[in-house]
């Protein structure tokens, strides 16, 4: 497994000159010396202290999670400011707002549907009570206790050998950066399509690498605050059987893999 990368270190210089501080003038803040903050800043310093990031989170406004895992100089500086004023909505996603839900008499949530001709308005209605109470609604067995769960519809052949047509059981995400790579999810969009069922990865960026299960279909990156909601896949029902998988499209699929380790080793070379 790939270790995580921390970039606290260049994040703290990143800052530091962004604020066009000295590190004599960030030592003064931190109330620490200058070789100190050359240690964080350089890496000399394996292992800061709790008390290292929670001063350096409350001094540029920034949560100790974006200041170890993010690469800040990565950023523009929209998302920046976003982050100095507490909305880490790109890596952290739905936690930060309330999620439009409707329950039964008993006071339990239902399982909203979301058919197909509703996809265009839910782009615009999905955090809407009314908008989600007028969808319909359903009580499904064998549901896990906890968690808000949704039915979206599938169109396309990007899914395959899912076929088209399924309707996908999904479980809201709150926290974006818990999701394992390459997780499957539908994920609802500001612009463009409506909504697309993935393989997601949240990388370190912030950005979120959209890969389908067809390997005919090219993945592709989108930016998290190009994202309105995750709900990762629980099930699915179809009325169709799953076609096997034909010697041409085995073929495809291995020809569209060879392409993509070669993109990946011509990026390695030229790094």
């Amino acid at each position: 497994m790939e270790k995580s990368k921390n970039f606290f270190a260049g994040n703290l210089k990143f800052l530091r000159e962004r604020r066009k501080m000295t590190q004599q003038d960030l030592a003064g803040k931190l109330s620490a010396t200058r070789s100190k903050v050359n240690a964080l800043e350089s890496g000399q310093t394996k292992s800061p202290t709790l008390e290292d990031f929670l001063s350096v989170s409350e001094l540029f406004g920034i949560s100790i999670d974006s200041l170890i895992r993010v690469e800040l100089s990565k950023l523009g500086e929209l998302k920046l400011r976003e982050l100095e004023a507490g909305n880490d909505v790109y890596i952290k996603g739905g936690n930060l707002r309330v999620l439009a839900i409707s329950v039964d008499r008993n006071n339990n949530e239902n399982v909203e549907y979301v058919p197909v001709k509703a996809k265009a308005g839910y782009r615009t209605g999905y955090n809407d009570p009314e908008f989600i109470a007028a969808l319909p609604k359903y009580s499904l067995p064998n549901l896990p206790g906890s968690g808000t769960f949704r039915i979206f519809p599938t169109m396309g052949e990007s899914m395959a050998p899912i076929p088209e047509g399924s309707d996908v059981i999904a479980q809201y995400v709150a926290d974006w950066t818990g999701l394992k790579p390459e997780s499957p999810c539908i994920v609802i969009l500001r612009e463009g399509q409506d909504f697309v069922f993935k393989l997601v990865t949240l990388r370190q960026d912030g950005t979120l690498l959209l890969k389908s299960l067809n390997p005919l279909f090219e993945p592709y990156t989108v930016q998290a605050e190009e994202v309105l909601e995750i709900w990762a896949f629980y099930a699915y029902t179809s009325r169709e059987i799953p076609e096997q998988e034909t010697d041409m499209r085995q073929l495809m699929r291995m020809m569209t893999k060879m392409q993509t380790d070669i993109r990946e080793l011509q990026k390695m070379s030229d790094n």
